[in-house]
């Protein structure tokens, strides 16, 4: 199984948001995240307002803003950041099959695709950051602008 780029983007912005908070930097530029992980502006953009609309993260308009975590980290799993971006979490496209019904392979990938995420749910935002730190690239404040959220 691969996860999609918006489930890895997201994972990412969220460890980054983690990290910083974790230092108490403050609010982290739109801009300078997705520079610092090679992410499109237009791609860290909508995985942040889709993070935001789900309420794990907090975004501040305006000159100074930008964004960060929206609670603490130890209350974001992985999985539910997983079920949240991933489009699809069937692992095979059974409903095309001719065998489909007669067939157990689609209950056994079922059951895997659970685990994976049983594992995950049990795996915070909070664990991951745990042996985890920002380059001294990523900690250099970004300027000001207008246009960071």
């Amino acid at each position: 199984m691969r996860l999609t780029a918006h489930t890895d983007y997201a994972l990412r912005i969220l460890l980054h948001a983690a990290l910083v908070a974790r230092e108490g930097d403050g609010l982290l530029g739109i801009g300078k995240v997705a520079q610092e992980h090679d992410i499109s502006r237009n791609n860290a953009m909508k995985v942040v307002n889709e993070l935001a609309s789900a309420g794990l993260l907090e975004t501040v308009r305006g000159r100074s803003g930008g964004f960060r975590l929206a609670r603490p980290a130890e209350e974001i799993t992985l999985g539910a950041v997983v079920r949240l971006t991933e489009p699809c979490l069937n692992l095979a496209d059974c409903e095309h099959c001719i065998l489909r019904g007669n067939c157990r392979l689609t209950g056994m990938l079922n059951r895997a695709m659970l685990a994976f995420l049983a594992e995950l749910d049990g795996q915070t935002l909070a664990m991951a950051a745990e042996g985890s730190r920002l380059p001294s690239r990523a900690r250099s404040p970004e300027p000001a602008r207008a246009d960071l959220i």
